[in-house]
């Protein structure tokens, strides 16, 4: 068991790694970030096909799981809008998408983030592609009509999996 406000992980993708919790859980505040949904609400609402965090379960809270759309295998059906939008982390790893102490990428940062972890240098890169994640709220709103949640299902996936408004 680990003290309070440290955090020591033990799962298939990450041993030995440890962080201290130095902001309170919760306190997302930082300049220019500011992400529609908690990863609980996440969680719930259904993304990455209900396949992630199996393993690391122990490292997160246990109430972000009570209602959360999981499974052990990928379920399309399982995310909030119903449609295939996640790429295998191999290609992740390809592009250099993963970054820092986090290998599962974006989520596993944000999720860490709000806990209260804090590294400045990576919390940085990863507000930095946050907010350029927000181009795909552009493209539905030039695209599609307001409320018209069947118009791009697969970007609207994706900015709910950044945390970012897709019933635009």
């Amino acid at each position: 068991m680990s003290p309070p406000g440290f955090i020591h992980v033990n799962d298939t993708m990450q041993t030995g790694y440890s962080y201290s919790l130095t902001a309170a859980p919760g306190n997302i505040f930082h300049d220019g970030f500011e992400p529609k949904f908690t990863p609980q609400e996440m969680l719930e609402l259904g993304i990455f096909e209900g396949k992630y965090c199996n393993d690391c379960r122990d490292e997160l809270p246990a109430a972000w799981f009570e209602k959360a759309r999981i499974s052990d295998t990928s379920d399309p059906s399982l995310n909030h809008f119903g449609i295939k939008s996640r790429q295998p982390l191999s290609h992740w790893q390809e592009k250099g998408w993963i970054l820092g102490p986090d290998p599962r990428g974006w989520f596993q940062w944000y999720c860490r983030f709000y806990l209260g972890r804090r590294l400045p240098e990576v919390d940085k890169q990863q507000i930095s592609r946050w907010r350029a994640f927000s181009r795909h709220a552009g493209q539905i709103r030039a695209n599609c009509a307001p409320g018209d949640l069947g118009c791009r299902p697969r970007q609207r996936q994706a900015l709910l999996q950044w945390s970012h408004d897709p019933f635009l």
